[in-house]
């Protein structure tokens, strides 16, 4: 925008156009829209909260009709296929053999819930020093959620095959690996989203 000056009149000796005048408000109007947007982008890209991630994943495993033409078994190690990629999370659908197993593993700082659609899990955790190793059965039917900071091992040590949902907010960025050892987990290793 410019003002329309007489070549030899000064800038403060005009009075300003109705233009010029709203000049200030339409800026402060533009200020106050811009921090709005930003502030409703921040808030839909906040992580989702364990229990709203298990909310998700209760619901996708009540309806195999969605994912279970998808479910491939793998003999080699688990079967995984992302179903859902979105700003503030992400949903993968994992099959399981016996035997199959992730190892500890954290999830690089996401909050996080899985549901066992089909079959039957066994996950690992420390309990802290009074509780050392839990050990929790996830029939099918079961959800579980966790924190940013949680560290586990999932397997399956039941006889037939399973099935599963989980959900991460937000998306899984890292995911380290860790050894169970007498004095506790250590690290061992770290992978990103390209060996996935």
């Amino acid at each position: 925008m410019s003002l329309n000056l007489a070549p030899d009149e000064p800038a403060a000796a005009q009075a300003p156009t109705p233009a010029a005048a709203a000049a200030p408000a339409l800026a402060s109007a533009l200020a106050r829209t811009a921090r709005a947007t930003a502030t409703a982008t921040a808030e839909a890209r906040a992580p989702l909260t364990p229990s709203a991630l298990r909310a998700v994943v209760r619901e996708l495993a009540e309806q195999p009709d969605q994912w279970i033409h998808l479910v491939r078994l793998s003999t080699e190690e688990r079967w995984y296929q992302r179903l859902v990629a979105d700003d503030d999370h992400e949903v993968w659908l994992i099959s399981w053999l016996p035997g199959q197993s992730t190892g500890f593993h954290d999830h690089g700082g996401s909050r996080g819930a899985f549901a066992v659609a089909l079959g039957e899990l066994e996950e690992l955790s420390l309990g802290g020093p009074e509780q050392g190793l839990l050990i929790r059965r996830v029939p099918a039917g079961t959800a579980r959620a966790f924190g940013p900071e949680y560290v586990h091992d999932v397997r399956n040590t039941a006889s037939g095959p399973a099935v599963t949902l989980h959900a991460y907010s937000p998306p899984l960025g890292s995911m380290a690996h860790y050894d169970l050892r007498a004095g506790g987990l250590v690290r061992t290793s770290e992978e990103g989203p390209e060996q996935w």
